[in-house]
């Protein structure tokens, strides 16, 4: 199956959008003043939530690599 370049320019844009949500996340998270007692289900979650904007952005990656190994 070929990607053509629409499906690529979505991907791109996926990426795009992605990674923009990782850098505003650990931009948050470094302007946020450090709790006195941080809360642990919080940081579970925002951290469960970066690594899945990874996970993503790592998969559209090594969809576009792959398809343009066989285009």
């Amino acid at each position: 199956m070929e990607l053509d370049l629409d499906e690529s320019s979505l991907a791109i844009g996926r990426i795009e959008r992605a990674l923009s949500r990782i850098e505003k996340a650990l931009t948050d998270r470094a302007n946020r003043p450090a709790p006195e007692i941080a809360a642990p289900e919080t940081a579970g979650a925002e951290e469960s939530a970066l690594k899945a904007e990874v996970v993503a952005v790592i998969g559209e990656l090594d969809r576009l690599i792959e398809e343009a190994k066989r285009g």
